[in-house]
């Protein structure tokens, strides 16, 4: 059995389980599900289905459910009525049970994983400067740490003798709209709760996260294979046609970006996956006037994308507006959620330019605001295009790369008030 089959099973059976349980909360939101394919070192005790199945936090409000991994430890809610000081006390003491063994036979507890993590703000906090501060002196893990699929899979099948060879998560239910999770598809353990405990659990394993040494791999293929196009130059800045794959600006590591490449500094930033028409300063007066531009919103943007509709029964219009208050996920970066309370304004205009008999469509993209990942989010969010863009990992499925391009930008050139203006299409 591979781990697509056995993804497949899980999701019937919790389909089976949503139709026996009409009044089960997967109806109103869904939740994430994971497989882990395992092998026995003894034969004797080989599971019989070859993998194990978990969810995450509660389901329905129980801990426990015939198929399913128990949790790494049962939690139980603080007394009503609990203060501040007391609930955070408490807290840890939780905390310091979540323990964590790897493939060294190493246990640490959360709050040892967590230690030296940056902390973590929730949205919440993101606009309260006094608790700001105070968070920022701690290093406690997040709420709900330990209790995503991943965790609790892996401390399973290496307290019970079984061999992690593969494992994969996925949202089954109701779509989430401020998170965008989608039914049946799979998506990375968080960063901010998962990655540190599996950064531990995982030491001791002979273990390879494919998909991360395949896009390193393809992103060093495509810079070697692929020059930085350079539209226009003078004295004073730099146009250029970004390859996919390309970062715009040096990152946490030590991977080639345009700037660096170029040695002139970027105005603006497009996604490392993103293809397209870039502007770079080559002094810091002009880069502060450039950057004034975007500020006011004087520098036209068009972007061409393919998208594909989530519904296939989905008639989205040939053009309209789109606008959604976006925040950074704090609990799984980069990924940016819908937040009606606290997030920033985002809008953007569209045009659907061709519809396709694959079901695609071309569709431009003029962003109004300049927002991480506006567009993809724009794109994929029911309450936008609810159309992915094709080759977007985050917010929709993967492909040989993310059909998004930044074909054409306008703006006054900072020095002789010129207009310049550039177009490359994307060839989609």
């Amino acid at each position: 059995m591979d781990i697509q089959t056995a993804a497949t099973e899980i999701i019937n059976k919790v389909h089976a389980y949503m139709r026996e349980h009409p009044e089960s909360e997967l109806h109103r939101q869904g939740k994430m599900f994971g497989v882990l394919m395992v092998e026995s070192s003894d034969i004797r005790t080989q599971h019989s289905d070859d993998y194990l199945a978990a969810f995450s936090a509660k389901l329905d409000g129980s801990y426990h459910h015939e198929g399913f991994v128990p949790p790494v430890y049962e939690m139980t809610t603080p007394p009503v009525g609990t203060s501040k000081e007391e609930s955070k006390r408490l807290q840890r003491l939780l905390f310091a049970q979540y323990n964590f063994i790897n493939g060294k036979g190493e246990n640490k507890n959360l709050l040892d994983i967590f230690a030296y993590e940056k902390p973590i703000l929730s949205p919440e906090e993101w606009f309260d400067t006094g608790e700001r501060s105070k968070v920022k002196g701690e290093r406690i893990p997040p709420s709900g740490a330990g209790e995503c699929c991943a965790p609790k899979l892996l401390q399973y099948s290496l307290t019970h003798g079984l061999k992690p060879i593969a494992l994969a998560e996925f949202w089954v239910g109701a779509p989430s709209r401020t998170e965008l999770r989608k039914e049946g598809c799979f998506y990375a353990p968080c960063s901010g709760k998962c990655v540190p405990i599996l950064r531990h659990m995982l030491q001791g394993l002979d273990v390879e996260v494919k998909g991360e040494r395949l896009k390193e791999e393809g992103e060093k293929s495509k810079v070697k294979g692929e020059r930085i196009q350079v539209i226009y130059e003078d004295d004073y800045l730099m146009v250029v046609n970004k390859p996919a794959g390309l970062l715009s600006v040096p990152g946490k590591s030590d991977e080639p970006s345009v700037e660096t490449y170029l040695k002139a500094k970027a105005v603006h930033r497009l996604d490392q996956d993103t293809s397209g028409l870039l502007v770079l300063a080559k002094t810091p007066e002009v880069y502060k006037t450039l950057q004034a531009y975007f500020q006011r919103r004087d520098i036209l943007k068009r972007y061409e994308a393919v998208v594909k509709p989530s519904d296939i029964s989905h008639q989205m219009s040939d053009e309209g507006m789109i606008s959604l208050p976006l925040l950074p996920d704090p609990y799984d970066r980069p990924r940016q959620m819908v937040n009606i309370e606290h997030g920033k304004v985002t809008i953007t205009r569209y045009v659907v330019q061709e519809q396709r008999e694959d079901g695609t469509c071309l569709v431009d993209f003029y962003p109004l605001t300049g927002r991480t990942h506006q567009l993809r989010v724009h794109a994929a969010h029911p309450d936008g295009l609810n159309a992915p863009i094709v080759g977007d990992q985050l917010y929709g499925s993967p492909a040989e790369r993310l059909m998004l391009h930044a074909a054409e930008i306008t703006f006054l050139h900072p020095i002789t008030q010129e207009e310049m203006h550039f177009c490359i299409p994307s060839q989609f």
